[in-house]
């Protein structure tokens, strides 16, 4: 029964994606670098007809009598035989390739002209342009990746700071796809165990005891909730952890702005009030890309746009990651005020700045355990730096070495099968007969295959390819 299950999921997956996938086996190309001049180019090329196609407009050692795996040095030549550029000719073998076709990456110097015209050599030989995403395609049609890995390819690409590198790497190994195969096997058990004892309902048979089918389901509800907990955190790392800075005016929170980018990015003033809308700009700490937002001040004030601005500053600090709470020793804030700026905001979120320390010894009662800083001479800035990557590493549990859900749909997703699996084990709890348990088995089961692709749509496909460069 659960090979058969098996059979029909892998079966139904090919039917889905020869459906999708209108591409036919011509053979492709595209370049795979960054559009503009450098050094080199990689123009890729991918078909059953690739290096035959290639061997066309190429001097050097025959291209079709190489091993796979090897890089060979030669001409390129357009379609009259004239050389155009020396190249480096890489051989990729079905199925031991990126797309599980034959695959050549040619390495030309890097001229524009150049990509452009050995693009149209390549096409008049027989190659057509790829669609955005088609060489992505093409590996996911061949099984070289799953869906999850597909989109790991392209955070990869994104990736814009350690933290959300290794995320993606993590990915593209298939520490996701690892755990989602691992609760959909359980599941799959489950649901053949559940299936037999329909089968035999009138012979009174129990192939497992509930007590057995609610302690799996209870598993699976509990890995499912656990990188479920996780997207919280590899939201922010994979698109900046967010962090605002709030705090009474002229507490020096556009200067601390300032020295932590480095630039003039906020304009500083000893007026109260000059900061009325949020500043953002973004910055590597560490790890980690964070999202520095600077706030107005807080503060009692009749001026309508400054009371917007606080208005706004106490929505970011709210859905900030990481708040900033900048005080200033020499017009301390009171107790209350505090207390009042910071009563929306969990402690844990919370790091206390005492700013302006160039201009005073004096520590405020209110900011015994706050770090001192001058924004304006540099002072305690790298401590701060290191206590916010401290803070990122210890929220939603340090989840740096775990496998982590960045991707908005995989979240979904979970949401979608913890909402199913819950109702699963109460169905088994409450003894309800096995054609409901079933049915919500087979929508967690639903849930849990869009993510890897062992279910999908075309709306699914459609948008995720798209997003992909051409040359990818």
């Amino acid at each position: 029964m659960q090979s058969q299950q098996m059979d029909d999921s892998q079966q139904q997956k090919e039917k889905m994606t020869d459906e999708i996938f209108t591409l036919n086996n011509d053979t492709i190309c595209a370049i795979s670098t960054p559009h503009g001049t450098g050094g080199i180019a990689i123009v890729r090329i991918s078909g059953n007809n690739a290096i035959d196609i290639v061997d066309t407009i190429w001097k050097g050692k025959k291209l079709a009598d190489v091993k796979s795996h090897t890089a060979h040095l030669g001409t390129l030549t357009d379609n009259h035989g004239n050389p155009i550029d020396q190249a480096l000719a890489t051989i990729f073998r079905a199925p031991n390739s990126f797309t599980g076709e034959d695959v050549v990456e040619l390495g030309i110097h890097g001229s524009r002209w150049l990509q452009k015209e050995i693009l149209n050599i390549l096409i008049n030989a027989g190659a057509r342009i790829a669609e955005h995403g088609e060489f992505s395609q093409r590996a996911f049609k061949a099984g070289k990746l799953d869906l999850s890995q597909v989109e790991a390819v392209a955070d990869l690409i994104a990736s814009t700071s350690r933290a959300s590198h290794r995320a993606a790497i993590n990915q593209l190994r298939g520490s996701v796809s690892e755990r989602i195969e691992t609760m959909r096997q359980d599941l799959l058990k489950l649901a053949a165990l559940i299936e037999l004892e329909l089968d035999f309902s009138e012979e009174d048979v129990e192939f497992a005891s509930r007590k057995e089918l609610i302690e799996t389901a209870q598993t699976v509800e509990n890995n499912i909730s656990d990188l479920l907990q996780s997207f919280t955190a590899g939201n922010a790392i994979k698109n900046g952890v967010p962090i605002a800075i709030i705090g009474p005016t002229n507490a020096g929170k556009s200067s601390l702005l300032n020295a932590l980018l480095g630039d003039d990015k906020a304009i500083v003033s000893d007026i109260h009030g000059t900061t009325r809308d949020v500043i953002e700009d973004t910055l590597e700490i560490g790890d980690y890309l964070v999202r520095f937002k600077d706030t107005a001040g807080l503060r009692e004030t009749d001026n309508q746009i400054e009371q917007l601005g606080i208005k706004k500053t106490t929505k970011e600090a709210q859905n900030a990651d990481i708040v900033l709470y900048v005080i200033d020793p020499t017009n301390p804030v009171s107790a209350t005020q505090k207390a009042k700026d910071i009563q929306n905001i969990e402690k844990h979120r919370i790091i206390e700045i005492l700013n302006k320390t160039d201009l005073t010894d004096t520590i405020p009662p209110v900011s015994q355990n706050a770090i001192r800083i001058s924004a304006k001479t540099g002072e305690g800035i790298e401590n701060l730096r290191k206590e916010i990557t401290s803070k990122i590493e210890t929220l939603d549990g340090n989840p740096t070495g775990q496998t982590i859900i960045t991707s908005v749909r995989h979240a979904q997703a979970l949401r979608n099968a913890l909402t199913s699996i819950k109702a699963t084990r109460q169905a088994l709890s409450q003894n309800v007969s096995g054609d409901f348990v079933a049915q919500d088995l087979r929508e967690t089961i639903h849930h849990l295959s869009t993510i890897t692709g062992h279910i999908t749509t075309p709306e699914i496909l459609q948008t995720l390819f798209s997003a992909f460069c051409i040359g990818k």
